[in-house]
């Protein structure tokens, strides 16, 4: 069993500005914070997610606070029990085995694709931690391997962190190995926007 306080301890390792040679220079180069841009299609799995579940897709009252979450160590370690909980609890299944369609986006009970971890862990972290859901954003991402993923966006004022179903660490997105294409928007969960300064994979880091 992976012990939940070194989970803790690991997303605490990854706020510590102190990192090594080139895997520093690209993270300063990314930036701790992905750059939104122009709008962008949302993904055909979220339109018929929002169709079946439009409360969930209406835009957000703007915020009395200016500055995304922040974290302390009570939350820290809130967020990484919920990150490893639906990562170990739920099967990872194709949406064509599971219901026979190439997108189906939805809320996982037993078995679930890549969004589905996603939506899951954005609702957990929103009714149990009480994260406002303008810090918590499904983002779309390419592979390596050029194939489609998607994970979840933890936005706060230490920088953008990335909860994964393929990953039991949270890392920060520039520490990830992927090339980051659009993300939800932080005023309207309806809408998706183009990350700007997501396309230059970081070489090296690679997901255990």
């Amino acid at each position: 069993m992976v012990d939940i306080r070194a989970i803790g301890a690991a997303l605490l390792l990854c706020l510590t500005p102190a990192l090594a040679g080139g895997k520093a220079a690209a993270m300063e180069a990314r930036g701790a914070f992905m750059q939104t841009g122009v709008a962008a299609p949302r993904p055909i799995g979220h339109q018929g997610f929002c169709r079946r579940n439009p409360d969930e897709c209406r835009p957000i009252a703007r915020r009395s606070r200016p500055e995304p979450l922040k974290l302390t160590p009570a939350l820290i370690h809130r967020i990484a029990t919920i990150n490893l909980s639906v990562n170990s609890t739920i099967k990872a299944e194709s949406d064509e085995d599971v219901y026979g369609v190439e997108e189906y986006w939805t809320y996982p009970t037993t078995v679930g694709d890549c969004e589905d971890f996603a939506l899951l862990k954005r609702r957990k972290l929103h009714e149990d931690a009480k994260i406002d859901l303008a810090d918590l954003l499904i983002t779309v991402v390419k592979k390596p391997n050029g194939e489609g993923h998607a994970v979840l966006t933890l936005h706060t004022t230490d920088g953008d962190f990335i909860l994964d179903n393929l990953n039991w660490r949270i890392l920060r997105w520039s520490e990830t190995p992927y090339s980051f294409l659009k993300r939800q928007s932080i005023d309207d969960p309806g809408r998706w926007n183009r990350i700007t300064n997501g396309r230059d994979v970081l070489v090296g880091a690679v997901a255990k």
